[in-house]
């Protein structure tokens, strides 16, 4: 192989880490935690992006754009928030530097110290909230249906490029209604949107469900989830939604006149998706050859490579590959023929393989003679040969077919490692097994906190679509009555 990966099996950690390089997918940056997201990747992303934009905006949600600079002032207005998000803060302090009169570089300037501190944006809940407040007066200024599209800072610890890293990209909605029922049907509408974004998009089962109060989102009162399962068993959150309450519109003390001339507090919803999901894409498909990409999110959904000896054979065969690109575009599919003289086939070969084409053609002039074609698909890694004659509807359908054939796979591998557990000695054994356990719990924070004390392990989600197990029993750990079971995973 052109570029070599460390097998799953072997180190399943440095397989993502060598594909996310070798894929040329990102790359570390000169500062510590931050990375580069590459040309190929962020081609992905775009298409993530677009996907769901177009679906954000048939909810009636517009775009918008806040500061990045958050006056810290503001964090300390909800309790809950600050506490939730303090530790992982970027702080400005000062805005200049100066050459240092002992000849040691560039410093900070002493005397451009802030009257104000600034946090470096980690989430927008308080800028926003402190903007609300000027555009609502009254019930007709409702609702508010906002999503910016931006980054955001937090200061990891331990980072991995796309699934943890001190910044990163994604989308935040926010959203104000006049009442609660409306504020709780708009967060699961858009847990909704992700779910369907997830499973029809990125060919990635997952599970939606309610977050435990650990697992809240920071001023939640509730917070709903799609939990998806990667390839080594355990869970990766690829999408939260919250209904935060009144919680900030008392804090930014954000009002309207309702119908009937009286004041009433703002009911709020947040709801977000990051480059995370880049991640979740990687780990939920990828093998050792390198990416599955789903042709939904494929940068290059059909890549072409001519085989020649002669200039003649070259042109014939570039000749007939423009006319199959050219129809296979005209049905909306992104086609690339790799021409590069520089390269032997089997390297290309190799190295679209590794990027996750999902259809790779081939052929020379004894094909071309022939009036075949080989096709190779990248999910099944088999190929076969086909008549050049249609050509472009089978690939139309083959594509289809990959995208569901992904899915299935996906969700088949997800399935067979779910599984009931009863017992805290069971317990403690099978979660090192990596999977989901669905297991009963008495709903106390203080059982959960014990649970992941002593085995790293943290309920994903109250299921609602999935895994319902609305069953009497008892917690597994304190013995206390259970009304169901929850999901349980170790977590990235």
């Amino acid at each position: 192989m052109a570029k070599e990966i460390t097998p799953r099996s072997e180190n399943y950690s440095q397989w993502y880490n060598d594909l996310v390089v070798k894929a040329d997918l990102a790359e570390q940056s000169a500062v510590r935690g931050c990375m580069v997201i590459k040309p190929y990747g962020y081609a992905i992303w775009e298409k993530m992006q677009s996907v769901l934009d177009a679906a954000f905006k048939k909810t009636g949600v517009q775009n918008a754009y806040f500061p990045l600079f958050i006056p810290k002032s503001f964090f300390s207005r909800e309790a809950e928030h600050v506490a939730g998000f303090a530790k992982e803060c970027a702080v400005v302090t000062h805005h200049r530097l100066m050459n240092d009169p002992d000849g040691n570089g560039v410093i900070v300037d002493p005397d451009a110290k802030l009257e104000e501190e600034l946090v470096v944006r980690p989430t927008s809940e308080t800028i926003i909230w402190s903007v609300y407040k000027n555009w609502i007066k009254s019930w007709r200024d409702l609702p508010i249906l906002c999503n910016q599209w931006c980054n955001v800072v937090r200061w990891e610890m331990r980072t991995r490029p796309f699934l943890r890293t001190a910044e990163f990209l994604w989308q935040e909605g926010h959203t104000a209604h006049a009442t609660a029922e409306e504020a709780e049907a708009k967060a699961r509408q858009m847990v909704g949107v992700y779910a369907d974004f997830a499973r029809n998009t990125m060919a990635l089962p997952v599970i939606v469900g309610h977050k435990s109060p650990n697992e809240r989102f920071a001023g939640a009162l509730d917070t709903l989830t799609i939990e998806a399962m990667m390839q080594d068993g355990k869970a990766l959150q690829a999408g939260t939604s919250h209904f935060l309450g009144q919680n900030f519109a008392k804090s930014f003390d954000v009002q309207f006149a309702d119908k009937d001339g009286g004041l009433q507090y703002v009911w709020a919803t947040s709801w977000g998706v990051s480059t995370r999901l880049m991640g979740a894409l990687i780990m939920a498909h990828g093998d050792d050859n390198g990416l599955v990409l789903p042709p939904a999110l494929a940068p290059i959904q059909i890549v072409m490579v001519p085989i020649y000896k002669t200039d003649e054979e070259h042109d014939a065969v570039i000749a007939e590959f423009e006319k199959i690109k050219a129809g296979l575009e005209a049905l909306g599919h992104s086609v690339q023929i790799d021409d590069r003289d520089t390269l032997r086939p089997g390297f290309k070969f190799a190295e679209w393989e590794l990027k996750g084409v999902p259809v790779r053609l081939a052929m020379g002039a004894r094909d071309l003679a022939a009036g075949t074609v080989e096709v190779a698909r990248r999910d099944t890694l088999t190929k076969e040969t086909m008549a050049l004659e249609g050509i472009e509807a089978h690939i139309h359908g083959l594509l289809d077919d990959i995208q569901a054939n992904i899915y299935k796979k996906a969700l088949d591998w997800r399935d067979s490692n779910i599984r009931k557990c009863d017992s805290w000695e069971e317990f403690k054994t099978e979660i090192q097994k990596g999977g989901f356990l669905l297991c009963h719990w008495d709903g106390t924070a203080e059982t959960e906190q014990k649970i992941k004390d002593e085995t790293k392990a943290t309920i994903r989600c109250i299921p609602i679509d999935s895994c319902v197990c609305e069953e009497e029993g008892v917690d597994i750990y304190s013995g206390k009555p259970s009304k169901g079971r929850v999901v349980f995973a170790i977590a990235y």
